[in-house]
């Protein structure tokens, strides 16, 4: 094991000396140092805890660079947060959709083999634990944890006992404070000035679940964004795969979570029953030029057959037919093509072991490469956020714009502001504020290479740009539109961000107003 170690070492001090600055470099440090001590070359985590280990000794300075090189998977930090996954415990869902699996002891529509199921059920479903490993995992892995957007999954959220939804959120916030505080509201209160702050809390539900009292209850629980299992936008499809609800609650459903400030994704799922290319096609562009419909976010789930459903026996009948992995690749493309400014393609496939799927192109996980390879062959770059987010191409020499995008959506106008370059092509902050009866602040983010809450470094984060957006749009709101007061749905760790601009707790949302 010593040896090991001194190994680790000696691979940082060579790092160092040669000023390694690409993964590139990175490999052949470690190689040609493997190959000299006659040594299998160590993963990046064992050399970024022999790095800290030398620092924590003062033998070694601290290198950006260095620790830069070491992250595992990077872009899990690239977006300016970190992700943390938590898994609900199992219980009935209120659905009967013929597509979704129900496997004994796991959350309907949720399978083993899911990296985040298995760590659930590894840790019996726990969520102060599921929290806890996590973060710790990352850490390991060399990201920062400072700002955390905590997605609760698992089944129909809001069909849960409300004792079980205000415990889990609790045990959660308890886990990121790293104190387990007497009841919801104290361990929000101490997540303010912690220093793994939740600052986005989003959760899975279904359209039809959503009504006013259901979004106060959501706001006291700290959520953010609402994952709308939508699937599809055509009645005759929803009906045919028993889906239990109409469009009507959908379009409801999106007023409704927009008017209150949050942030909507759309979880679809084309290759329905009942569906066809050109419906698929036409659907995709009718969410987007629909007023009752623009959501902010997407999740394109194309329909895996799995043989514990009820799609299944159509299949074994011959009354459904997967798309070929051509057909569904070119509906993608399709889609992309057609994606606005101010949505983020959040994903696209779920995690479903490829072993479980009988047919169809759903077995692809690497679906979002290949069309990425496809976009570059045809020399074309998808708008979508995700797409033009800055990560590790800032440069701090490169003129920022701002842009205004104005639509309607749900009755009320929304103004998509962001900073990006000339071209549009690197996005590096944007702000989402609506008009209806209030002016409401629905999204404030800045994006690049994730910066803990008082560093400062090279990167997007921290240069002044979110609170430039701020300004813009309460100039928007003062001048066009006469309001005297502007709120914020702010996740509990950004509190403190906003009270630093003016901004006060009222009720759930941050407020600031003035006088004419």
């Amino acid at each position: 094991m010593k040896k090991e170690i001194n190994f680790n070492q000696i691979i940082i001090r060579k790092l160092i000396k040669t000023k390694a600055k690409t993964p590139a470099d990175l490999a052949e440090v470690k190689r040609k140092t493997a190959k000299k001590y006659k040594i299998s070359c160590p993963s990046n985590i064992a050399l970024l805890k022999a790095y800290h280990k030398m620092l924590r000794n003062r033998r070694i300075k601290k290198s950006e660079k260095i620790e830069s090189l070491l992250i595992t998977r990077p872009i899990r930090s690239l977006s300016g947060i970190v992700n943390v996954s938590v898994l609900t415990k199992p219980y009935p869902c209120p659905g009967k959709c013929i597509y979704c699996p129900q496997e004994k002891g796991i959350p309907k529509s949720y399978l083993s083999g899911e990296p985040a199921v298995e760590r659930a059920k590894r840790l019996n479903y726990d969520p102060y634990l599921q929290v806890k490993k996590r973060l710790e995992m990352l850490e390991t892995e060399g990201h920062p944890t400072d700002k955390i957007e905590l997605r609760i999954i698992g089944g129909t959220w809001s069909f849960y006992p409300k004792k079980y939804q205000i415990w889990f959120v609790k045990k959660c916030f308890d886990a990121a404070n790293q104190k387990t505080m007497g009841n919801l509201e104290k361990a929000q209160k101490a997540n303010e000035k912690a220093k793994q702050r939740i600052v986005g809390l989003s959760i899975e539900t279904r359209p039809d679940f959503i009504n006013i009292g259901e979004i106060k209850h959501l706001r006291k629980l700290g959520v953010t964004m609402v994952e709308l299992g939508v699937q599809s936008i055509y009645d005759n499809v929803l009906k045919l795969n028993l889906r239990g609800h109409k469009v009507k609650e959908t379009i409801l459903a999106t007023k409704l979570l927009k008017d209150a400030g949050f942030k909507v994704l759309y979880q679809m799922m084309p290759n329905l029953l009942g569906s066809n290319l050109k419906k698929d096609e036409k659907m995709f562009e009718e969410i987007f030029q629909n007023p009752d419909f623009q959501p902010d976010f997407l999740k394109i789930y194309p329909c895996a057959l799995l043989k514990n459903t009820l799609l299944y026996q159509w299949w074994k009948k011959r009354k459904y037919k997967p798309y070929t992995k051509k057909q569904l690749i070119n509906l993608l493309i399709s889609i992309k093509k057609n994606i606005p400014y101010y949505v983020r393609i959040q994903r696209i496939t779920r995690d479903i072991p490829a072993q479980v799927i009988v047919a169809g192109p759903a077995k692809i996980s690497n679906l979002r490469q290949i069309i990425v390879q496809q976009l570059k062959k045809e020399k074309w770059q998808c708008k979508c956020i995700r797409c033009r987010e800055i990560r590790q191409n800032y440069n701090p020499k490169e003129k920022v714009y701002l842009f205004r995008l104005d639509y309607n959506a749900s009755k009320g106008k929304e103004i998509f502001l962001s900073y990006e370059n000339k071209k549009r092509t690197k996005l590096y902050s944007l702000l989402r504020l609506r008009i209806s009866k209030i002016a409401i602040i629905r999204e404030l983010h800045t994006y690049g290479q994730m910066l803990s809450i008082s560093e400062k470094k090279l990167a997007p984060q921290h240069k002044g740009l979110g609170k430039k957006l701020v300004k813009q749009a309460e100039k928007i709101i003062k001048k066009e539109f006469s309001f005297k007061k502007i709120a914020v749905i702010s996740g509990v760790g950004v509190r403190n961000y906003f009270r630093k601009l003016g901004y006060k707790l009222k009720d759930t949302f941050m407020v600031k107003s003035w006088k004419f």
